[in-house]
């Protein structure tokens, strides 16, 4: 497959998946290491663009004149984020808050072109998840899927809980793609 010509500002390997499904293989790979701890009082929206503009930001400072891509996902239930589980004991709280309601999983994604121009698009899922039996939460703790990624892996054994999705099925798993797409195509990169 041919290299497009941009970076990707992350390690992620759903981000780098799901850039291969569409074929758009990034010419390079470089994690974006920034500081995405919230700041006072700051709702998920404003969180989330924040995040994939300064992992943009970053990543455009340490490789001037080349097209960069970041993204940031996060699961909300009301205006609570749910972050990356520090244990199996956070990870099962987040499932509890989880089960029998329906979330949001907010996808943004930032494209910086050559010349330093932004653009910037930002995609909000609606997901259902049955109600959770205890068992059912301990089976995905023990599975440690949720290990490393924002709630859990919709693209794993949590499928089989949810009851409805709206929105982006890609974004979910971690960038949206018809956005993705169109912003590359944007700035020249096809």
């Amino acid at each position: 497959m041919e290299k497009k010509d941009f970076i990707l500002a992350s390690g992620s390997p759903q981000r780098i998946a799901l850039l291969r499904q569409v074929a758009y293989e990034p010419k390079e790979i470089c994690p974006a290491d920034i500081c995405e701890d919230c700041l006072l009082h700051e709702k998920p929206l404003p969180y989330v663009r924040r995040m994939a503009l300064e992992k943009a930001k970053h990543v455009a400072g340490l490789k001037k004149g080349k097209n960069i891509l970041a993204c940031d996902t996060i699961v909300v239930v009301g205006q609570r984020i749910l972050h990356k589980s520090k244990d199996a004991d956070e990870q099962r709280e987040h499932m509890k808050l989880l089960s029998g309601r329906t979330h949001r999983v907010i996808s943004s994604v930032c494209v910086i072109d050559k010349s330093g121009r932004i653009s910037q698009r930002t995609v909000s899922t609606k997901i259902s998840m049955k109600c959770l039996t205890k068992q059912e939460i301990e089976d995905y703790l023990a599975c440690g899927e949720w290990i490393g990624v924002c709630g859990y892996k919709i693209e794993g054994r949590l499928a089989a809980y949810v009851t409805r999705m709206v929105g982006s099925y890609s974004g979910v798993v971690g960038l949206p793609l018809n956005e993705t797409v169109n912003l590359l195509k944007g700035v020249g990169v096809k």
